[in-house]
């Protein structure tokens, strides 16, 4: 569960930097995207350590997702303002539907720190949704698309990073 959850913090702080690269301060939306990316680098610092402690190595992935995640960030951002809120909603989405399923299976009390931090974790992203939704996510170009195609590669990075 670290291991793919390391994985997903960083790749959000990866897909931020793309967004912020090509966005800068500028557009109705670059506060959010980097109070989002400022909370995002506190969660993968958390995971960090916590990888760290339990002596638990990292997804040998985390170059691929370097690349991709900051490449996706730079061409959504590109799309305009909308289509990087599309980004992050269709990601949030996914994490949402992935803590949630960590939480079932933490429920057991095998883990009551990793438990905590999951579901704060998941409250936080649960947020960037609504924020990526209210900032209009839903008026991006061919958002449907979009989203899906988001949302298909975020599962699939989750399911790599849980086995490599």
């Amino acid at each position: 569960m670290l291991r793919v959850d390391q994985a997903g913090e960083y790749g959000a702080t990866r897909i931020y930097a793309g967004q912020m690269a090509v966005m800068g301060n500028r557009g109705p939306q670059a506060s959010e995207i980097a109070a989002m990316a400022a909370q995002e680098a506190g969660h993968r610092a958390k995971l960090d350590a916590m990888i760290a402690a339990r002596g638990i190595r990292p997804t040998a992935l985390q170059p691929i997702w370097s690349v991709a995640g900051y490449a996706l960030g730079a061409a959504t951002a590109l799309l305009g303002p909308e289509a990087a809120m599309a980004c992050t909603a269709a990601i949030e989405t996914e994490i949402d539907r992935h803590y949630t399923q960590q939480l079932d299976e933490l429920a057991d009390g095998s883990d009551p720190e990793l438990a905590a931090v999951v579901e704060e974790f998941r409250d936080d992203e649960r947020e960037h949704l609504h924020t990526a939704l209210a900032s209009g996510a839903e008026r991006a170009p061919a958002y449907p698309l979009l989203s899906g195609a988001i949302r298909l590669g975020c599962r699939v990075a989750i399911r790599l990073s849980e086995r490599i």
